[in-house]
């Protein structure tokens, strides 16, 4: 498999152009592609994305910002009748009441996709120092080169949705996430790189800040991310946290957050896939809560297929442990309520896996989505617990 990147070519004046494809959503390069400016109304625009015809923007950037709203606008709210509307610029349409919760799961991501899809048409060009050649353009080399390295040699096609990603992941590194039971500020922020996902719900954590410690010598956390546990862990006084990740992106992220806190003499961040070698009093995990394939590598965070990750945890925790050590299972009980898990597959994983359950805390989230009666997953969310499970090897 070549590792060549992708390129995008379209005729532009009589000219052919060609600019090299950036998605970390990992969109394939669009096949049909047509040059848009500001005389472009945001009706036409909407039936060329519904089309497949992606836009390459050569008007006001500004202007492609409200084109792009209004393309939302149209996805969720067409303004024509199902008659006149054509059938892939018709939303999809289900009912959480008719539904079972899987359904109105699967259904709430198609929508989510299709969404994506035809806001992802709406193209801006980059040159090769990440400028945007445009009237009213920002200057973003800063957000693009957080997330996609130094500039090349060549010219760039992103989408604008994607682009505007870059900018908020990069507002959110500036500006960190205060964790609360961290401490008092400025020693309490979080900061997330693009790609690596925002400890935004953050309840588990207080969970974590009370749980009784098995040990204050050493533990494992696997998965580490922005490194926020491990920081946390390190914070309670235990001397040595060893913070696991694959992830170069969260990898980076979790070393910076660790030197930002003053933690280096007691965290560790190793690239590892899952456990470090040896054993721990503890070792903690917080694997992505929903057993579903992501649709892009930023919502591995998120989407976990086949419970792949839990089950590896799962899986390898008893050679992992220290002689009467502990293993902290961070989950949401989201996935049993949108029955996309059971309790008792849940159960049978840990069981089969020699381990039996200690005991468990819970805390109900209260992210805002947790009190939307409109949102299409209301029914789960009320409903959800995020728990700490405290694992041990089963005796004999």
């Amino acid at each position: 498999m070549s590792d060549a990147p992708a390129t995008v070519e379209w005729e532009e004046g009589g000219v052919r152009q060609v600019a090299r494809w950036r998605s970390e959503a990992a969109v394939p390069p669009p096949h049909r592609l047509q040059p848009a400016d500001d005389t472009l109304s945001a009706d036409a625009a909407y039936r060329l994305a519904c089309e497949g015809t992606a836009l390459v923007w050569r008007g006001d950037f500004q202007n492609a910002r409200q084109l792009l709203q209004a393309l939302a606008r149209r996805v969720e709210r067409p303004r024509r009748g199902k008659a006149e509307t054509p059938a892939k610029a018709r939303p999809i349409e289900f009912s959480t009441q008719a539904a079972t919760p899987a359904q109105a799961f699967h259904l709430h991501r198609q929508a989510q996709g299709r969404r994506a899809r035809i806001l992802g048409m709406l193209l801006v060009p980059l040159d090769a120092g990440y400028g945007i050649p445009l009237r009213r353009a920002p200057a973003l080399r800063q957000a693009v080169e957080e997330a996609w390295g130094p500039p090349g040699d060549a010219g760039n096609l992103v989408s604008l949705r994607e682009l505007l990603g870059l900018v908020g992941a990069h507002e959110w590194r500036k500006k960190g996430v205060e964790i609360s039971v961290l401490g008092p500020p400025p020693q309490n922020r979080i900061q997330p790189h693009y790609g690596v996902f925002s400890p935004v719900r953050g309840e588990y954590l207080e969970l974590i800040a009370k749980l009784p410690l098995p040990s204050m010598a050493l533990a494992f956390e696997i998965g580490t991310g922005t490194g926020v546990i491990a920081a946390l862990l390190a914070r309670r006084g235990v001397q040595q946290v060893v913070a696991t990740d694959q992830d170069p992106r969260a990898l980076a992220c979790a070393q910076e957050n660790i030197v930002r806190l003053g933690l280096v003499d007691a965290v560790q961040v190793v690239c590892a896939d899952m456990f470090a070698p040896g054993r721990a009093p503890l070792v903690v995990c917080n694997p992505p809560w929903l057993p579903a394939r992501a649709s892009s590598p930023v919502e591995r965070a998120i989407y976990d297929e086949d419970s792949c990750m839990l089950r590896g945890f799962l899986g390898g925790l008893v050679e992992h442990l220290s002689l009467g050590g502990e293993g902290w299972l961070v989950l949401s009980d989201i996935a049993e309520h949108l029955g996309l898990r059971t309790r008792a597959e849940l159960l049978g994983w840990i069981e089969a896996a020699g381990l039996v359950v200690r005991g468990r805390v819970d805390i109900r989230p209260r992210h805002p989505k947790a009190h939307d009666a409109s949102d299409p997953l209301a029914a789960a969310r009320s409903r959800e617990l995020t728990s700490v499970w405290r694992l041990v090897a089963a005796v004999g």
